[in-house]
């Protein structure tokens, strides 16, 4: 039987994946639901103004401040910790941010939930497993040697790594999840995805970085949230849970999926300077996932996912709009 946890903290619930995750909850079961986020540049507390206020609240505060976690996790049955900075352009500009939200931050939850006996997942990414060759078969699984290529995976995997530690040595009641690269509603612009979709919309060319050949395995964030619903009730803890869709695509195919959805030839693009230390190709064997939990993606077909996608940043311009002039020119002093 399931496991239903009625009062549940999620970390980091105002960026992309912690509101689409929240608002999956609140939608799919009858618990509360309490989000902890430093309101960074990422967040988009947008995306919960419209929650039903008698099971969320928001509290503003440091995921590696004790004195406000630990008050926390002790009113909670539950916690998915999400907190976490993730993009990579930043990491490489300044890693510091990335050290102190990544590892600080996730000691301080591990912290507390093991003073507090509460149920914790731990939510992570399949870059801490590096990269594979673009020719290479196989696909990362939960055994896959951890290989990090950038700041940002090298401090999930070290994130990784303090739960494992906490299972074992203190008996913390955790679980870990691995995701393939989302796509979805209220992605920020500078994001893969969203950047091509929102570039067409201001009437700026989609920009490609090198040649395009990176490959990703992209996952709806609804399909995310499903998985992580299913593994908060029913996975076994201490196991790792790999999350992917089978949604393979280089970032030409992407983009070029993207214009024609878009009423825009193929090859209206411009190619950008390469990210340093950039990953070829990721790929996710979500096996274990849905052969114990019975866990399928509702979006199978990428196309899709993206259409509804476009749909929804043409129909929320006001929320993305006030950034996208600013992030285009950060991008544009690196010559992206």
């Amino acid at each position: 039987m399931p496991h239903v946890h009625q009062r549940i903290l999620v970390t980091g619930g105002a960026g992309f994946i912690g509101c689409n995750l929240v608002r999956h909850l609140l939608d799919r079961t009858d618990a509360s639901v309490t989000v902890l986020d430093k309101l960074t540049y990422a967040a988009t507390p947008a995306a919960l103004d419209d929650l039903p206020e008698a099971r969320f609240s928001l509290v503003v505060g440091d995921v590696a401040d004790p004195t406000v976690v630990d008050p926390l996790v002790a009113d909670h049955d539950a916690v998915v910790h999400l907190a976490a900075e993730s993009h990579n352009d930043n990491a490489l500009r300044d890693p510091a941010p990335f050290v102190q939200t990544n590892l600080v931050g996730t000691f301080t939850v591990l912290e507390a939930v093991r003073k507090a006996d509460v149920r914790l997942h731990h939510v992570s990414t399949d870059e801490v497993y590096g990269d594979l060759a673009l020719d290479d078969p196989k696909r990362f699984t939960e055994d896959t040697p951890y290989r990090p290529s950038s700041p940002y995976a090298a401090s999930k995997a070290g994130s990784d790594h303090l739960v494992r530690a906490w299972v074992r040595s203190f008996g913390v009641r955790a679980t870990i999840s691995g995701c393939s690269n989302n796509y979805g509603p209220w992605q920020h612009v500078e994001k893969f995805i969203p950047r091509q979709i929102t570039n067409i919309l201001a009437g700026r060319r989609p920009r490609l970085y090198g040649a395009g050949e990176h490959v990703r395995d992209w996952i709806h964030v609804d399909d995310h949230s499903a998985a992580v619903l299913t593994i908060l009730e029913r996975g076994r803890l201490g196991e790792t849970y790999l999350i992917g869709a089978d949604g393979e695509h280089s970032n030409l195919e992407v983009v070029r999926m993207i214009l024609r959805l878009m009423g825009r030839g193929e090859d209206e693009f411009d190619h950008v300077a390469d990210r340093p230390g950039h990953d070829l190709r990721y790929a996710v064997d979500a096996g274990r996932l849905r052969n114990e939990l019975g866990w399928l993606p509702a979006y199978g077909d990428l196309e899709a996912g993206l259409a509804r996608t476009v749909a929804w940043y043409t129909e929320h311009q006001h929320w993305w709009s006030p950034e996208k002039a600013a992030t285009e020119a950060a991008y544009a002093a690196k010559g992206q």
